[in-house]
């Protein structure tokens, strides 16, 4: 069973593996992840390959990520189930911290 104790130890996640994993939702290979992080950020995020491919090797090593499938030299990976739970992890921190963040920034605003 993983306990948040066992998640925690692969947060924070980057602004780059976040991005992959959440494109990772549904089975991708390399290109198809990289246009995905592309039309989700708006072009406000670019992956090029070397992170991308260095990405998969480590989510994949660390059982965050899995191939799915593999077509000529295409390799398809989806989340893994401790994937998904890393990143709704991840998805609470970054909620939390936007609450924290907006509520002192409220707060420091009243008494100004």
């Amino acid at each position: 069973m993983t306990t948040l104790e066992n998640l925690d130890k692969y947060l924070p996640l980057s602004e780059a593996t976040y991005y992959i994993m959440l494109a990772l939702v549904e089975p991708r290979h390399g290109y198809a992840v990289m246009q995905k992080v592309d039309e989700m950020t708006r072009g406000a995020v670019k992956i090029g390959p070397g992170t991308l491919y260095g990405a998969f090797l480590n989510l994949e090593k660390q059982g965050l990520i899995l191939k799915v499938g593999e077509s000529r030299r295409r390799k398809s990976y989806t989340l893994s189930a401790n994937g998904r739970k890393v990143l709704l992890f991840q998805l609470e921190r970054l909620g939390s911290m936007i609450r924290i963040g907006a509520d002192f920034l409220n707060r420091l605003s009243t008494k100004q």
